[in-house]
């Protein structure tokens, strides 16, 4: 096996990206503290072309922290769309008047496990990650049309938010783009 130049692995030009079909997907980070998971869910949602990051509350934004979040995103903070605002609440009402599925990614009763999800092609879907300690606030997690939990079967129940990011898209990506 020979790794693939970067030739060869068919990049998109940031114009091409901008100009390209997107994932019916809205990320929406609720109060995430870490610079680098912010710049790290920006370079997952490049790969898979996640149509815009709502980012919330104490989340930082590249116009206030770039040189931060650009050490994780390697410039996908350029290619993704992003809005700011202050109020998740405000944030998640806002996509379901505009038609979206919301999703919180989190632990609660009756949580679909991300096994178990079975996506509709016709739907637009917001994931809602939280902090990286207390998660998505539970008043957001009312708001929610469902909630999707990533499985554990180790000591800590507690996946770090880019991972959960990851995890995630990767698997709304498969169902809504390749099968």
């Amino acid at each position: 096996m020979q790794k693939l130049t970067v030739e060869e692995m068919g990049r998109m030009s940031t114009q091409e990206f901008k100009q390209s079909t997107k994932l019916p997907v809205t990320v929406v980070l609720d109060n995430v503290r870490s610079l680098y998971n912010v710049g790290s869910v920006f370079r997952t949602s490049d790969a898979f072309r996640v149509e815009r990051i709502v980012l919330c509350g104490i989340t930082a934004s590249p116009d206030t922290c770039l040189v931060e979040i650009h050490k994780t995103a390697l410039g996908a903070e350029q290619t993704v769309e992003w809005i700011h605002t202050d109020d998740t609440l405000k944030a998640v009402q806002d996509l379901i008047d505009e038609g979206y599925t919301t999703v919180a990614i989190e632990q609660v009763h009756d949580s679909v496990k991300l096994q178990n999800l079975k996506l509709d092609k016709s739907l637009k879907y917001a994931l809602i990650l939280g902090n990286e300690v207390k998660g998505v606030q539970q008043q957001v997690v009312d708001l929610c049309t469902m909630c999707v939990e990533i499985p554990q079967f180790g000591t800590k129940h507690s996946l770090n938010v880019s991972v959960s990011a990851g995890m995630v898209i990767w698997e709304f990506a498969r169902q809504l783009l390749i099968d």
